[in-house]
């Protein structure tokens, strides 16, 4: 598929309501590259939690083009170190979603740091059964908190991209 066939802004979209600023993004956009945007999750996930998606509206990794499809890997790669680098996780989960109630969404993945803090707030519970107690929680992370952290993520993707460092994680 072509970006003659993908239409690139979806008004409604949350992905594409973010990134074209008629949502507020708490943090900005912490990196991003030719065809990839990553940015702090908004919605009832942990703090720490970034959001790899493509900036053009996109619903499938099957719609990619070639570029796009060619730095997702090492657009992961990249944020799943930063992650790791400033949570210090026991587990960085990566999840692809793009489900929506009734048809398919802006395709993105949550880059999530799991730490046994987050385990036991949660009950012990782990993989998609913590990530679904998480989002019916309603507990979302301050803002300000979102803002920190972004501002931390920024410096470490500058650091990575500035050394070309992309052999080892940052920890």
């Amino acid at each position: 598929m072509s970006l003659a066939d993908v239409n690139v802004d979806v008004v409604g979209c949350l992905g594409c309501d973010l990134l074209a600023g008629r949502r507020v993004l708490p943090g900005g956009i912490v990196h991003q590259t030719g065809g990839w945007v990553v940015n702090h999750v908004v919605g009832s996930m942990n703090l720490g939690t970034l959001i790899v998606g493509p900036k053009e509206h996109v619903v499938a990794v099957a719609d990619l083009d070639d570029a796009a499809a060619a730095e997702f890997g090492p657009v992961l790669r990249d944020t799943a170190r930063v992650v790791e680098a400033l949570c210090r996780p026991e587990q960085t989960y990566m999840s692809l979603w793009s489900h929506g109630a009734s048809a398919r969404k802006h395709l993105h993945v949550a880059v999530q740091p799991v730490t046994a803090a987050v385990v036991a707030r949660y009950g012990g519970l782990r993989s998609e059964q913590l990530q679904a107690r998480m989002l019916a929680s309603g507990d979302e992370p301050a803002v300000a908190d979102v803002e920190r952290f972004c501002e931390r993520a920024r410096e470490l993707f500058r650091t990575i991209i500035s050394t070309g460092d992309h052999g080892s994680s940052p920890r």
